[in-house]
C-alpha cells in the first residue's frame, strides 16, 4: 500500500511549509511557500550562510546607512531563499510581503513590484512566484491591482468566509485558508476537543471550497497551518495543501488508506454568491472575534519575526 503522502498527492497539490532545502528535496513537493517565520528559522541553516552574506553586501550597495539598507538586505535575503528553493520545486513558490504593509494598498503594491524585480535580478523565475499578502481589505484590493499587472497572489491569514468572498471576486490566484489557527481558537475559547471531521477549520475550508466550485471561481483554495494529519486526511481533494515537514513526515510513515473528501465537480454548497463591498466586509470581519483575533495576532508574529530577522541582519551590517 503507498504511503498516506503518495496518496494524498494523487488527488490534491502538496505544497512544502517550509524554507529548508533539505526537507523540501526529501518530500519533493510541487510547491513551497515560506512566511517571514520560515525565512528566519531558515537564515540560521549553514546552507544560506553564503546567501545571507550576499543580502547584506546588497544592502550595504543600496544604502551605507544601517537604518535604510536593512531593509535591502532582507529583501535579497528573502527572494535569495525563494530563489533557492525554486531550483528544487518544480512549480511555485511564495514569497510574503512585509506584514507591516497589511493597511497600506499601495505600499504592498511597491513591495510586491520590488520582490517581483528581485526575482528577475537574482536570475530566479518571477513567473513561478506568488506575492503573499495577509487578507486584510487593503491587502485584497492590492492582489486585485497586482493581479491585473501579471503578478499572482496567495492571500494568507484568511479565517473568514467573507475573506474568500472578497478574495474571489478580485481575481486573486491562491488563498490560504488556516485550518489548526481557528481550531486553536475555538479549543480554547468552548474549552472542548474536536474531531478532525467537525474540526471548525475543517468545516471553513471545506465550506470556502465548495462555494468556489459551485459558482465557478478559478481561484486556487490552499489550506494551510494544520495541526493534525486529521485535519489534512478531511481535506483530501482540495486544491492544495501546504504542509510542514513534521506532518508530512507522519503522512510519509503511514499506509492507511486515504478517502477523498473534497470533489471539484459535485461540491456540497447551500451559501448564496454574494458581493462584498468594504462596508459588509468589515462587518463581517467585525462580528467575527475568532477571524478579527487570529489576523490581527498573524499579522503581529509576522512583523515580529520580520523585525528579528532585521535585527540578525543589523548586526552583521
Amino acid at each position: 500500500m503507498d504511503s498516506q503522502l503518495d496518496q494524498l498527492k494523487r488527488m490534491t497539490k502538496v505544497v512544502a511549509d517550509t524554507g529548508d532545502i533539505e526537507a523540501i528535496r526529501r518530500y519533493q513537493p510541487v510547491d513551497a511557500t515560506t512566511n517571514p517565520s520560515l525565512i528566519l528559522k531558515a537564515a540560521g541553516l549553514d546552507s544560506y550562510q553564503t546567501l545571507f552574506k550576499e543580502a547584506i553586501a546588497y544592502g550595504r550597495s543600496c544604502a551605507q546607512d544601517k537604518a535604510y539598507g536593512v531593509p535591502f538586505a532582507c529583501d535579497w535575503l528573502t527572494v535569495g531563499i525563494g530563489r533557492e528553493i525554486q531550483q528544487v520545486v518544480p512549480g511555485l513558490v511564495s514569497t510574503e510581503v512585509d506584514a507591516r504593509l497589511s493597511f497600506d494598498t499601495e505600499a504592498t503594491i511597491h513591495k510586491a513590484r520590488q520582490l517581483i524585480d528581485l526575482y528577475k535580478q537574482q536570475g530566479g523565475d518571477p513567473d513561478r512566484v506568488l506575492i503573499k499578502i495577509a487578507s486584510t481589505w487593503e491587502g485584497i484590493k492590492a492582489a486585485e491591482v497586482l493581479e491585473k499587472e501579471g503578478i499572482r497572489c496567495n492571500l494568507t491569514l484568511l479565517f473568514n468566509f467573507a475573506q474568500a468572498q472578497a478574495c474571489a471576486e478580485a481575481g486573486v490566484y491562491l488563498i490560504s485558508p488556516f485550518v489548526g489557527r481557528i481550531l486553536d481558537w475555538y479549543k480554547k475559547a468552548e474549552g472542548r476537543e474536536y474531531s478532525a471531521s467537525e474540526d471548525p477549520g475543517v468545516v471553513s475550508v471545506s465550506r470556502i471550497y465548495n462555494y468556489y466550485k459551485q459558482y465557478g471561481y478559478q481561484t486556487v483554495v490552499m489550506g494551510a497551518s494544520f495541526r493534525s494529519t486529521g485535519e489534512i486526511t478531511e481535506l483530501a481533494g482540495c486544491d492544495c495543501l501546504t504542509i510542514g515537514p513534521d506532518l508530512l513526515d507522519q503522512l510519509a510513515g503511514s499506509s492507511e488508506p486515504l478517502e477523498q473528501k473534497l470533489f471539484g465537480d459535485s461540491p456540497v454548497c447551500s451559501d448564496e454568491k454574494t458581493i462584498l463591498n468594504e462596508a459588509a466586509f468589515r462587518w463581517a470581519m467585525n462580528d467575527d472575534a475568532m477571524a478579527t483575533e487570529k489576523l490581527a495576532e498573524g499579522i503581529r508574529n509576522f512583523a515580529r519575526d520580520q523585525e528579528k530577522l532585521e535585527q540578525l541582519v543589523a548586526d552583521l551590517f
